[in-house]
């Protein structure tokens, strides 16, 4: 619900993982032992937006000479740029992560409005081809539970049905609500028995 101001540059992301690193103390050389053991690209806007500058901000998290993360241990959450998710697997290779949170186009227009220029139908045919998807490497897929909107047990067999061609596994996000927001968390019991 808040409005775009301007895209974090190379510096600020960077910057921002640093900043939690001192307040941790956690520049142990030994990757085993470090306290921020993932990261994940999620929460402030649409990351293949800004992609000049999240794709440096990775190639340093990667770097031996910067900050030395495994591919593994980053993770990039889109709500669905197709023409950039390619670009972004031959040039970063991290973990992927998608905001589906529907099974159909008329929801997920509404909840992530980016699905009217590339629909669910579109965003899993980029997907199912994904370059090295495998049974070790998943995508992600994330689903937040709406109390009444996206919850049902007919809509977790679709989700099944709609993610089966993609090596994926499925985060199912309890609502936060927000002052104002219309949409309400579904039970304990309901997004126990979805899963």
């Amino acid at each position: 619900t808040m409005p775009l101001v301007r895209n974090l540059s190379t510096n600020e992301i960077i910057g921002q993982i640093l900043t939690a690193k001192d307040s941790l103390l956690d520049w142990n050389l030994k990757k085993q032992n470090r306290k921020i053991t993932n990261i994940v690209f999620m929460g402030m806007g649409e990351p293949l937006y800004n992609y000049d500058e999240v794709t440096k901000a990775i190639k340093i998290l990667l770097d031996n000479e910067g900050l030395c993360y495994s591919r593994r241990k980053i993770t990039l959450s889109t709500s669905g740029v197709v023409p950039i998710i390619q670009k972004l697997k031959y040039e970063v290779d991290v973990s992927l992560a998608i905001s589906l949170h529907a099974v159909n186009d008329k929801i997920r227009n509404e909840l992530v409005p980016i699905n009217k220029k590339w629909p669910i139908k579109e965003l899993l045919s980029a997907l199912e081809v994904y370059p090295s998807v495998n049974n070790a490497r998943r995508i992600t897929f994330e689903y937040v539970m709406l109390d009444g909107i996206n919850d049902s047990i007919n809509d977790a067999k679709k989700l099944v049905k709609l993610l089966e061609p993609i090596h994926a596994k499925v985060n199912l996000i309890p609502f936060n609500p927000w002052p104002g927001s219309i949409y309400k968390c579904s039970s304990d019991k309901t997004i126990k028995d979805f899963a």
